[in-house]
């Protein structure tokens, strides 16, 4: 027999073990024991639990509320911009092209082939200029979104193409989807020869803070003719595109200082890096607008997806 005092216990719990109203000490054998110790051990998980079900019910809830919340901002952050979109509708009635204001959104007149064709028509070199002002990203290798920029040489010359400036140059080519790749086209060499209209010189550019697509990427297209922010002499003497992209220098915002590139530290960034290529432009089966480097890397035009926010954290 084992002889316990219970006087932290309730009455209640008390008589329910099998003390008199009294609430005197009472020998209890070892299965009272185990009784009690078992009626309290069920009391005590019943209020874990119902506190586990609280708990579980608030974490559902601030889910619903997060993915709520991340709903309206993707609502509003759909909205077409009114200024950018003016500014496309002026430059287009001055290309004699048409833009209607029943367009859904940007992504329809830039990334879908059957809305570009009907408002650029043959303009290509107007299409390239709206891709570069509204910061369009094309997909390279499956989800490397990397943004299109032009030099301001090159934008300016084909602002005067779109115009119908005859002394510019011709529209750039955009070649059928048998010419998957550069080495296909008629009359390919291997040289770094460009002329804006079937070749252009590019460059990849990586590590640049605010390139859309968030992914750091910039592909730079530049003229081929005295660009101050173009190739310098050392990617023209030493251009071997075609090769793997391993066995190629690499150069950073320094190097492309001193061989007297401008604006490369203003336009990317202190810590970017980036290799040059030829570029060519194709489209596929699917009449997709592809911009292809000479070494077979390329990509389509594509909206940039939402990156998710775990996402995010981890890369």
């Amino acid at each position: 027999m084992i002889n316990l005092h219970f006087d932290g216990l309730s009455k209640f719990d008390l008589e329910a073990a099998g003390f008199d109203d009294g609430l005197e000490p009472k020998k209890l054998n070892r299965d009272d024991c185990f009784g009690i110790v078992y009626r309290l051990a069920k009391t005590v998980n019943s209020g874990c639990f119902k506190l586990v079900k609280i708990a579980q019910y608030g974490m559902r809830l601030s889910f619903l509320l997060f993915f709520l919340v991340l709903s309206v901002c993707k609502a509003f952050v759909n909205i077409p911009n009114p200024k950018m979109k003016e500014k496309i509708n002026a430059s287009c009635a001055t290309s004699g092209l048409s833009l209607t204001s029943a367009l859904p959104s940007t992504a329809s007149f830039l990334y879908d082939p059957k809305v570009r064709d009907e408002t650029y028509k043959e303009n290509v070199a107007k299409y390239l200029i709206d891709l570069h002002d509204s910061r369009a990203t094309f997909d390279f290798c499956g989800g490397m979104m990397f943004q299109l920029h032009l030099t301001s040489k090159l934008r300016e010359r084909l602002a005067k193409v779109a115009d119908g400036d005859g002394g510019s140059g011709s529209q750039p080519v955009v070649h059928g989807a048998e010419f998957a790749r550069m080495f296909q086209t008629p009359d390919y060499s291997k040289s770094a020869s460009a002329d804006n209209v079937r070749y252009f010189h590019g460059r990849e550019i990586r590590q640049v803070p605010d390139a859309a697509g968030g992914r750091g990427f910039v592909l730079e297209l530049s003229d081929s003719e005295n660009d101050p922010e173009g190739w310098c002499r050392e990617e023209v003497e030493g251009y071997d595109g075609w090769g793997h992209d391993s066995g190629r220098r690499w150069m950073k915002v320094g190097d492309w200082e001193n061989e007297g590139v401008r604006n490369i530290r203003d336009n990317y960034g202190d810590e970017a890096f980036g290799l040059n290529h030829r570029f060519y432009l194709h489209y596929d089966a699917s009449n997709q607008f592809w911009l292809s480097a000479e070494d077979g890397c390329e990509g389509k035009a594509a909206e940039a997806k939402r990156r998710g926010y775990f996402q995010g954290l981890f890369n």
